[in-house]
Order: structure tokens, then C-alpha cells, then sequence
């Protein structure tokens, strides 16, 4: 739906102005409430007619015919229709538009006719102004038109110039970052073949070398899954299903191989009774907070709660590293989980806890799908 454009408010103002200033001293206060009234609904149906088109036409219309039916004086009035077309044309299709503007292009002439007829207006007079109101009617019909063509043109390029930057940028991060991550994940490979060939390999550095091999590999599949999501059509395969809260073991073992201690506490079964979206969405905050805190919290334990309350998934992070006692600059990561959340129309909040360093989201859940279970 088209917004309301300020700037019609000051023809909406002249005409009602107009109509009350023609009538201003005439017959009393009689013809300045009929002035004020139907100018009132012809600057109405201007000011209409950028969110309803074919309403704000048919409104301008009616407003005339009233206008000239009870005799009111020559004014801004004759520019209603003109400018209501004007605001209208654009933002309806010819043949939407069309129809309604033959409506009160009609009832127009009929209060004209009608003015001619009981208030003593020349029929010469009363024809010419039919001719006038009707051409400037059409005239601003096509003018509209011509605009809403050309802003559909320029917003149809702007679209196309996006989606060819979004495809420049699949396309030199599939390129780059995914090549990179490729690379990782050959060379962990091969380090985990050498030292399978050894008589006594190390197996702290063979579970480094596979969590290494693993979260390479796990993060080029999710770069191509949000790469195919981000370029359009076939331009990066999209090769990677959506992670879930089923897919959180394999993310806990991946972290702990870095020598991190995680506590654990969720429901029982909890991923099978999550929808997609938030499955995927508590999947990225959990890998994000675990993120942040091998990255800047200088932590040796973690603890994790997943949890079903009143409806909601409650997602509880909580490191014991050292917290500053100024306030949390919030970087990529947080402001990434922010949005996640909010998307859903959850909260997501972080700072100082009692150990650490908290992050704790809630998601909405669906009310089938949000039953309590036992805490393991």
C-alpha cells in the first residue's frame, strides 16, 4: 500500500481554502458549510487518492457533484478531479483506473448540468467547463501514468543493479572465503593421514586435526547455504540443510576438542518439538555465543541451558571468564544474535552473570509444541 504524500496537503488546502473564499460574504453561513463540506471531501479525495486510487477518484466526484448541485461559485474547485487523477494515475494500473475516472468524469458533468439547470448558470458557460474539467482530467491521466511507468522502470533497475551486486558478492566470497576454508579442510586431512601413518600418534593432536577438518568443512557447507540464499538461481548450489538443535552434539564436540569444558541441560527431546525457523535460529545463537567466548573470554567452562518456559525457548550461555566493568561493546556477533531473535519476535540480552559473561535469548514457540519436560 502507497504511503500518504505530505506534499498534496497544500493543493488539498488551496482547494477547500478556495471553496471557502469563493463563497466567503454570498448567502451566509448556509453556502459556507456547503462549501466547507463538500471542498472538505474533494481535499480528502486528493489527499485519498495515494492510497486508494479508484476511491479517492470516485470520492473527488461525488464532492463535485454536490459542489455544483447546490449552486456554489466558480473556484479551485474545477482543479479537484485534475489533481486527484494526477495523485491517482500512478499508482494504479490504466485499465484498474480507468472505469472509475469514466465514473466521475460523468457525475462531474451531471453537476454542471445541474448547476446550469437550477441555478441559472449559462449552458455555454456550464459546456466549456465540462470540456475543461474532462481534458485536464485526461491530460493528468496520462501524465500519471507516464510517471508510475517510468519509477516502476527505475525501481525495476535499482532491483536489477542489487541482485547483480548480490551475485558479484556470492560469487568473490565463494570464491575467496570458500576456497580457503576448502584448503583448511585438505591440509587437516592430510596432517590426520600423516598421523594415522605413525606407530604412536598423538591423539590429543588427531582430535585438534579432526575438529579442525570438521568445522572447516561444516562452515564451507554453511557458507554455500547462505550464498545460495544470498545470489539468485543456480549461482551457488545451495548444498548445506538448515542446523538445527539436533545438530548441537556435534557443535559441543567440535568446541570441547579446543579444550573447553561445556555443561549441558536441556529437555529431552527438545529438537524434535522446535519449529524450523527457531530450531536453526537457537542452533546459530548457541554457535555464536560459543564463538565468543573462545575468542574473548579466556574461559575454562561453560554452561549451556536449553529450555522450554511458558511457551518460549530459553537459550542460557554462561562462561566463567573475566567480565570488564564497563559497558559491552557489542560487536558483529552480538548484534547477529540480536537480529536472529528479534526476527522471530524474541529478546536476546547479554552482559555480566554470576560466573561470567551471559547470553540469554528467549523464541517464541508454537503453544502444540512447547510441552515441559525433565531436565537432563
Amino acid at each position: 500500500m502507497s504511503r500518504l504524500n505530505p506534499w498534496w496537503l497544500i493543493p488539498a488546502l488551496v482547494i477547500l481554502g478556495g471553496s471557502l473564499g469563493t463563497e466567503h460574504g454570498h448567502a451566509g453561513t448556509s453556502h459556507l458549510l456547503q462549501a466547507l463540506l463538500f471542498g472538505g471531501l474533494a481535499a480528502i479525495a486528493l489527499l485519498g487518492a495515494s492510497v486508494w486510487p479508484r476511491v479517492g477518484v470516485l470520492l473527488c466526484g461525488a464532492a463535485m457533484l454536490g459542489y455544483f448541485a447546490v449552486g456554489l461559485a466558480n473556484g479551485p474547485i474545477f482543479l479537484a478531479l485534475p489533481l486527484t487523477t494526477l495523485v491517482a494515475a500512478p499508482r494504479a494500473r490504466a485499465r484498474l483506473l480507468v472505469p472509475p475516472l469514466l465514473v466521475a468524469g460523468a457525475i462531474v458533468v451531471i453537476g454542471l448540468m445541474l448547476r446550469s439547470a437550477w441555478h441559472g448558470v449559462p449552458w455555454s458557460e456550464g459546456f466549456w467547463q465540462c470540456v475543461g474539467v474532462l481534458a485536464l482530467s485526461t491530460g493528468a491521466a496520462f501524465a500519471g501514468w507516464s510517471i508510475g511507468d517510468r519509477s516502476r522502470a527505475r525501481a525495476g533497475r535499482a532491483r536489477l543493479v542489487a541482485t547483480e551486486e548480490r551475485l558479484r558478492m556470492a560469487r568473490e566470497l565463494h570464491d575467496g572465503v570458500g576456497h580457503g576454508l576448502a584448503v583448511i579442510a585438505m591440509h587437516a586431512g592430510v596432517a590426520l593421514h600423516l598421523i594415522g601413518r605413525q606407530e604412536h600418534p598423538d591423539e590429543d593432536v588427531r582430535r585438534l586435526l579432526e575438529a579442525i577438518r570438521d568445522a572447516s568443512r561444516d562452515s564451507l557447507d554453511a557458507l554455500r547455504a547462505e550464498l545460495g540464499r544470498l545470489a539468485p538461481g543456480d549461482a551457488v548450489p545451495d548444498r548445506s540443510p538448515a542446523r538445527g538443535l539436533a545438530d548441537v552434539d556435534v557443535l559441543l564436540d567440535r568446541v570441547r576438542a579446543g579444550g573447553l569444558v561445556i555443561d549441558v541441560r536441556r529437555d529431552p527431546g527438545l529438537a524434535e518439538r522446535l519449529p524450523e525457523d527457531v530450531g536453526a535460529a537457537s542452533y546459530a545463537i548457541v554457535q555464536e555465543a560459543l564463538t565468543n567466548v573462545l575468542r574473548h573470554s579466556g574461559a575454562q567452562r561453560v554452561e549451556l541451558r536449553l529450555a522450554l518456559e511458558d511457551g518460549r525457548l530459553v537459550i542460557l550461555v554462561e562462561d566463567d571468564g573475566p567480565v570488564g566493568s564497563g559497558p559491552v561493546s557489542e560487536g558483529m556477533g552480538l548484534l547477529g544474535m540480536r537480529a536472529r531473535a528479534e526476527r522471530l519476535g524474541g529478546v536476546l540480552t547479554a552482559g555480566p552473570g554470576a560466573l561470567g559473561f551471559v547470553v540469554r535469548a528467549e523464541l517464541p514457540v508454537a503453544a502444540d509444541a512447547s510441552g515441559q519436560g525433565a531436565v537432563r
